[in-house]
């Protein structure tokens, strides 16, 4: 099976539904509600920047990456002003500050060098903390994995909408909090998010926790950056960017022993993609499957016979067609779809995960909670949450509990806001976001967290 390309593709095909009445209605209900919420934004029609094109998009020409890249994790290609969509001008600089948009050079999975893109924002705000000013690094939840979606961009035009893409940055306000604190922020694009020359290793693991950690070393290069080597460090994700923050902190020790790590926020991680599996399927993020399926099947290569025998026409043109899609677009196009309309024997991918050894083995090396974390953690989960399940994020609290790891589980317990609709996924991140926010700054301030440990297993 040939691996989509995210650039200079062909338009979508044009696609039936065959989904019943009830979850068209879901489907328009959804899109309804994301339309309201992009009118509550500041609409940005995107503007030709360069020759690269994703859905209709231009992508600015800084997202080509170079031939060669520097030897160094965390090393910077290159840098230039980013022009922040929602600033104010004050005595002494622009509020909330001035950011710069980033080329740093990181290594994926499988041990080679990869581009990733990003942005630093120094803040206006003066550090009241204890110590010099620290930096937290932020990783984006699911964008989409066309190059039009990356948060980089969303910075920049936190609402792009032009006929054929609707991508929304709405990580900006976790941003904007965390400067307020008077912390630095770096911001990952992810692996292939932004860069142009490969696809976005979607919720891969190793891929996330280096693009993290390697935007926090390349921080500290940034022209004007006030963050040092000796600068404390926290990790701030929620779902795909729980996912990277989690496995960050598993693998800083190894990876980035010269990240001064003080602590990380881990929300809604899909800590076993097995189970994540399941609850995505059928779900208003039901596109997400694609994006897993065509991350996977650019890492590891070994799979693309399993996607020859299990594929049918149809997922193979959705695969094809999500590889250039944000969540807006998937949201509206793929909303509430059914794996087993993609597979040749009508049956789900949670199926084929199950009767296919080498999914399962890249699935299980995909699983966060085998390596203790040598900083403290936040794990939030909302207790409805049926799209990143709650009970496997749980799971993830417990694992890293059992193997000695400082642990302060956050059961969010909210009413079922409507089953499939991503709500229940959505609802915890914006209620729980203040307490977030405080937990990181507390131990970028230097104060010592308390392990839940002892009442987790009394705990929902």
């Amino acid at each position: 099976m040939k691996r989509p390309r995210k650039t200079h593709l062909a338009p979508p095909h044009h696609r039936t539904t065959t989904e019943p009445p009830a979850a068209r209605g879901r489907a328009r209900a959804l899109a309804a509600a994301v339309v309201a919420a992009l009118c509550l934004g500041t609409l940005t029609l995107s503007a030709p920047a360069s020759a690269e094109e994703s859905r209709g998009v231009e992508i600015p020409a800084f997202y080509d990456p170079p031939a060669e890249l520097p030897a160094g994790n965390g090393d910077l290609v290159r840098t230039e002003p980013l022009p922040l969509a929602l600033s104010l001008p004050g005595i002494g600089g622009r509020f909330p500050g001035e950011a710069t948009r980033l080329m740093y050079k990181s290594t994926d999975s499988n041990d080679r060098p990869v581009a990733v893109t990003g942005a630093y924002i120094e803040p206006k705000a003066d550090w009241k903390g204890e110590g010099p000013r620290p930096l937290v690094a932020v990783a984006p939840g699911t964008m989409g994995q066309g190059d039009q979606c990356s948060a980089s961009l969303g910075l920049e035009h936190p609402i792009s909408f032009n006929g054929r893409s609707v991508s929304v940055g709405y990580e900006d306000l976790a941003v904007y909090r965390l400067l307020s604190s008077g912390a630095a922020v770096v911001v990952t694009d992810y692996a292939g998010l932004g860069a142009t020359d490969r696809l976005h290793t979607y919720v891969n693991r190793v891929d996330g926790g280096h693009a993290l950690l390697d935007a926090a070393r390349a921080a500290r290069s940034v022209p004007g950056a006030s963050v040092t080597d000796s600068s404390r460090v926290a990790l701030y994700g929620y779902s795909q960017g729980g996912g990277a923050s989690g496995s960050a902190a598993e693998l800083q020790p190894s990876y980035a022993p010269d990240v001064q790590l003080t602590g990380a926020y881990v929300g809604a991680p899909p800590a076993d993609l097995t189970e994540v599996i399941k609850g995505i399927d059928g779900s208003g993020l039901a596109g997400a499957l694609g994006w897993s399926l065509n991350g996977f099947l650019q890492s590891d290569p070994a799979l693309e016979e399993v996607a020859d025998r299990r594929l049918n026409d149809a997922g193979r043109d959705a695969l094809d067609d999500l590889s250039t899609m944000c969540i807006g677009d998937a949201l509206f196009g793929y909303g509430f779809s059914k794996s087993t309309k993609w597979t040749t024997d009508g049956k789900s991918l949670s199926d084929v995960v199950a009767e296919e050894p080498a999914v399962q083995a890249t699935l299980d090396a995909q699983r966060i909670g085998r390596s203790k974390p040598a900083v403290p953690v936040r794990v939030a989960t909302g207790t409805q949450d049926d799209i990143v399940p709650h009970e496997q994020a749980r799971q993830l609290a417990v694992d890293w509990c059992e193997k000695g790891a400082n642990v302060t589980y956050a059961p969010i317990a909210l009413p079922n806001l409507g089953d499939k609709l991503v709500t229940n996924h959505v609802a915890p991140l914006l209620t729980d976001q203040g307490k977030a926010i405080s937990w990181l700054t507390a131990r970028l301030s230097g104060e010592e967290a308390g392990s839940t440990c002892a009442q987790l297993p009394n705990q929902s």
